[in-house]
């Protein structure tokens, strides 16, 4: 194997591998990354075997062939080398780094020991999106969920395709958000819908491996999931289990209903929360002129500040509520729209965010109860 690559080609391309070339394990070729050089194609590869990663690179090729060698020692040596221009040559199951000023040669091992990372055999069946469209959708959803060992199904992101729609949902089980994709913003060669639960760190490289402005192919197999581009392929084992049955707790109508500044309540929360408790607690409250909405916290140690949001009010006022401040901050960021609806059906009960001009998407957040 012989090429010739830019530095920043193989820097970026090295960059979309690191957080699954595994570290920690006990196997130590999946320390490693594989670099392939076939039909003058340059690819890397990483994989911890429940997620796998595959990027096309730009480059000369001069000889094909492949190599193995430990992700670290060659993402350090591109990350710190000055010179643009590298080759890259395969010495037996070693590799020989050089540029015009230096020179390594870093131990490998066999490349035929480098796990296979599958390719989906379904490609007739399809979705294909936008990554703006898909990044959007999986940022205004992805940190309502969390990682569990007990409930292993919260770890994940459910896909609930339905032909003319596509629904990605994530909770923890005290908050949960969901945005549907409608048909004009993806194609889909499926003949019927389905409901899968992709892995939180799948959806999180999907994000940050993908360009702004690629097709992303979303194909299944009964226990795997591939997202692929142009440039890239990520291809995940799915989550076992089935995803709570949220629809019942999404409230069909709302009793009191908020509309508001989004950024104005963002910036109560977070100054407010300077002073919240041990279970991070912020409090609303409508004011008695039901004009306001007074964010507030208290601090036995540290005192007490409040914030005063103007608001106009659709139904009957409540004395107050607490929230988790994080957990409040995360749903107001992930919306884009000026203007909020905030609802509530009494104190006990979750409340419910929503764009004011987005009806795609929404989220439901619990409130603390009183100690």
């Amino acid at each position: 194997m012989k090429l010739i690559i830019l530095k920043t080609n193989l820097r970026e391309g090295l960059s979309s591998l690191d957080r699954v070339s595994a570290d920690g394990t006990n196997l130590p070729i999946l320390k490693n990354v594989l670099i392939k050089v076939t039909d003058g194609k340059i690819v890397v590869s990483a994989t911890n075997l429940e997620i796998g990663i595959e990027r096309s690179l730009s480059g000369k090729v001069v000889e094909p062939g492949s190599v193995t060698v430990p992700f670290s020692t060659l993402s350090s040596i591109i990350s710190n080398v000055d010179a643009e221009r590298v080759n890259l040559e395969s010495d037996g199951t070693n590799l020989i780094v050089k540029t015009d000023n230096y020179q390594a040669k870093i131990q490998g091992m066999n490349p035929e020991d480098f796990p296979i990372i599958p390719r989906l055999e379904n490609k007739d069946a399809y979705i294909e999106i936008g990554t703006g469209s898909l990044k959007e959708a999986i940022h205004g959803v992805i940190d309502a969920a969390q990682f569990s060992e007990i409930r292993p199904e919260l770890s994940g992101v459910l896909f609930d395709f339905q032909i003319t729609s596509m629904k990605l949902v994530a909770t923890d089980s005290f908050r949960l958000a969901e945005k549907t994709l409608y048909k004009n913003q993806y194609h889909a060669s499926f003949e019927q819908g389905f409901k899968i639960i992709v892995p939180l760190k799948t959806i999180q490289e999907a994000v940050r491996g993908f360009g702004e402005d690629e097709k992303v192919r979303i194909h299944l197999d009964p226990n795997q999931i591939g997202f692929e581009s142009a440039s890239e392929r990520v291809v995940s084992r799915l989550i076992a289990g089935q995803y709570p049955d949220y629809d019942q707790i999404v409230p069909k109508k709302l009793e009191t209903e908020m509309t508001m500044n989004r950024e104005q309540l963002l910036s109560a929360v977070k100054l407010v929360s300077s002073f919240s408790g041990k279970v991070s607690d912020v409090r609303i409250a409508l004011k008695g002129d039901e004009k306001t909405l007074e964010v507030f916290s208290v601090n036995q140690h540290l005192g007490e500040n409040s914030y005063l949001v103007p608001v106009k009010v659709q139904g009957p006022k409540f004395s107050g509520m607490s929230f988790n401040w994080r957990y409040l901050a995360d749903g107001l960021k992930a919306m884009k729209s000026e203007t909020i609806l905030f609802g509530v059906n009494g104190e006990a009960k979750p409340a419910v965010i929503k764009s004011a001009d987005d009806p795609s998407y929404f989220y439901l957040l619990m409130p603390i109860k009183a100690a």
